[in-house]
């Protein structure tokens, strides 16, 4: 696979986490705290404006590259596993992907091999 079809896919893999947030942001089981760092990291990604303005050498896409991950890793740990794998399911139908993550797949086949 050529690295531009892998950053594709990449980004592709991106926003589906970012509406599965979304999605998890308005389920009632996840806890009022993490509905608000969830809800900033949502924005932030989505939003065109910057927390720190992009024309800024290096400084301007800190928040581009180290903080929405880390808000998004942040967040996933804050929000129950069962919630948010619900809310990746749906958001993968939302947005028409039905591959599931690379890891699962992987893990599929080597039961299959090891199983008779």
């Amino acid at each position: 696979m050529s690295i531009p079809e892998r950053w594709k896919r990449r980004a592709g893999q991106l926003k589906a986490e970012v509406y599965a947030l979304y999605l998890a942001c308005k389920d009632p089981r996840v806890p009022w705290y993490a509905k608000a760092l969830t809800a900033a990291v949502v924005c932030q990604a989505l939003s065109p404006i910057d927390l720190i303005p992009d024309f800024i050498p290096v400084l301007g896409y800190l928040d581009d590259l180290l903080l929405v991950p880390l808000g998004i890793a942040l967040a996933l740990k804050m929000i129950p596993e069962d919630v948010m794998d619900e809310c990746r399911e749906q958001a993968r139908e939302a947005l028409g992907q039905t591959q599931e993550k690379p890891g699962i797949e992987i893990r599929r086949l080597s039961r299959s091999k090891i199983a008779p």
